[in-house]
């Protein structure tokens, strides 16, 4: 059995319950499963396959089972700890007060992006296989950061700050 994080796009307290989170991970065969921050990640086990396989079974299930459906971006503990050892943002000047950003492809970007993008605060510092790294200053009102992400790679991302990525590793770990 392998380890796996799936983090999912749109979700939130207020449409999705973790114990169904959970138990609907468990319906589709996922063992050791854990939902973490209440914000769509989940770590769990399960048989070595293709992320996007893995996905692709906990959405149908997801659908099934909830009264929301949330797109999977499906990650093995072994990619989460490269990326995370790598300590990819130290080669980037930041912005004093900046939070640092992963965003989740469901596939490397067709789009040529020109580096850095910035829009208000937000910038866009690189792309590397299935995600991107980004920084943000964060400011009241206007969610820019959000509208640049989806600006460059469209709706089909998910992003979790540096924090959480380390802290779903963490548990993938567990």
């Amino acid at each position: 059995m392998a380890r796996y994080a799936a983090f999912l796009r749109g979700v939130s307290p207020m449409n999705a319950k973790m114990p169904e989170l959970k138990r609907a991970f468990e319906s589709a065969g996922f063992s050791e499963v854990r939902t973490l921050l209440s914000s769509g990640n989940v770590v769990f086990s399960a048989r070595k396959a293709p992320n996007q396989a893995i996905a692709d079974k906990a959405e149908r299930v997801m659908k099934r089972e909830l009264p929301t459906a949330f797109v999977a971006f499906v990650r093995a503990q072994e990619e989460l700890e490269e990326l995370v050892a790598t300590s990819v943002f130290d080669r980037f000047r930041l912005a004093e007060g900046s939070k640092r950003v992963v965003t989740f492809l469901r596939e490397p970007s067709a789009k040529t992006v020109t580096l850095p993008p910035e829009r208000d605060g937000a910038r866009i510092l690189a792309t590397e296989g299935l995600h991107a790294l980004s920084a943000y200053v964060p400011s009241p009102g206007d969610p820019a950061f959000m509208r640049l992400i989806e600006r460059t790679f469209g709706k089909d991302v998910t992003t979790r700050t540096w924090d959480t990525v380390a802290k779903v590793l963490k548990a993938a770990c567990e």
